[in-house]
């Protein structure tokens, strides 16, 4: 199974943790999908999961279970996740080096800036499971 090469901040690996802690799954583990959309290339979503689901791979981040499914493994390889909280923004970043930045812009420096999304806090959602 490829194991991607992910760095997760010490500050995003203090999030993913605390929603873990604080959820009905405390000893589950962080579900991040990740696909392709959005002006910097990446739409995503996460969700707190007791166990991974099929096909999902588990990479251990500071005592954190975080489960990638197989297209967010190809998609995050290379890439930064961190933690973000601003008077602007609050939640997970992605910062790919591999990426040119959204092409929405006619500036130069848009051409060479790297990729970065952001997830907000209040995209969480529980998922009621049967």
């Amino acid at each position: 199974m490829l194991q991607p090469q992910v760095t997760v901040t010490a500050s995003a690996a203090k999030f993913m943790q605390r929603m873990v802690r604080f959820s009905e799954h405390p000893t589950g583990g962080f579900r991040l999908s990740v696909s392709p959309g959005g002006c910097s290339g990446y739409a995503s979503e996460f969700t707190v999961e007791a166990a991974p689901r099929a096909g999902d791979a588990e990479l251990p981040v500071s005592g954190l279970r975080l489960f990638l499914p197989a297209e967010s493994r190809l998609l995050l390889d290379g890439v930064t996740i961190d933690f973000a909280d601003t008077p602007t923004q609050s939640g997970l970043t992605f910062f790919n080096p591999n990426q040119a930045a959204c092409g929405c812009s006619s500036s130069d420096s848009a051409a060479t800036a790297p990729a970065e999304v952001g997830v907000s806090v209040s995209s969480i959602k529980r998922v009621a499971r049967v």
